[in-house]
């Protein structure tokens, strides 16, 4: 009688990998983060061992990185986006490689469920693909009724301002500079603050029209590297 035997996924293996370096104190604090909506649920790791484990897997087909984003497992899913991330960073990569992972992020963005996935892909998978293209895919994003795919199309936006290109990203923030999530809002100052560092003049014209109506936080992160008395200014509304 023959045996066959089952080839173990590579998803199997990561998760091994994972339970291998988990802990149930780490389990606890990210319960404590997680968003309840999420679905999701921790093995329990420090994200520098899932961020380590995912450069180690960065060599994985393109193919198979759905299989982790699909999973339940927080840090399963994470080291998904990290790979994605670790991919878009690579040096050379041709145009095509860049709109897989493009697409790939985009068309699993309901697997999208905690804000963290967003800052850890976004910037380099969206953000760099679309530095050449038509920026319309990043406000469809931000008219969109979920607020995690609004987070995704400021915070791509980061990397539009690191090459120095500050329209449309400070056209995105006018358009969610007010908005009711918290989880928008925030890189929305974030934006506002690396726009800063490039012309303070556009940031303080953003900022004389519309810090009355941006949440403090928000508002906080947009000043921070201002000269004090004009963060003063902005904050003692």
């Amino acid at each position: 009688m023959t045996c066959t035997v089952r080839a173990i996924s590579s998803t199997e293996q990561i998760y091994t990998a994972l339970q291998a370096l988990s802990s149930g104190t780490e389990r606890e604090k990210i319960l404590r983060r997680l968003p309840a909506e999420s679905g999701l649920e921790p093995l329990g790791l420090r994200m520098k061992d899932v961020f380590d484990t995912a450069q180690t897997w960065t060599d994985l087909p393109v193919a198979e990185v759905p299989d982790l984003l699909a999973s339940r497992w927080y840090e399963l899913r994470m080291v998904g986006f990290a790979i994605l991330d670790f991919k878009a960073r690579r040096r050379g990569l041709d145009d095509d490689a860049r709109r897989t992972l493009y697409e790939i992020y985009l068309s699993h963005h309901g697997l999208i469920t905690a804000w963290d996935f967003v800052d850890r892909a976004a910037p380099r998978v969206v953000g760099w693909y679309l530095l050449d293209k038509s920026r319309e895919p990043l406000f469809e994003l931000a008219r969109s009724g979920a607020a995690l795919e609004r987070r995704t199309a400021i915070t791509a936006a980061f990397w539009i301002i690191r090459a120095g290109d500050l329209d449309d990203p400070l056209t995105l923030a006018e358009i969610l500079h007010d908005d009711e999530s918290e989880s928008v809002t925030r890189p929305v100052g974030t934006a506002l603050r690396e726009v800063g560092k490039i012309d303070q003049d556009r940031l303080l014209d953003f900022l004389d029209r519309h810090h009355q109506q941006m949440p403090r936080a928000a508002l906080r992160l947009a000043t921070d590297h201002l000269p004090e008395d004009l963060r003063s200014h902005f904050l003692l509304r």
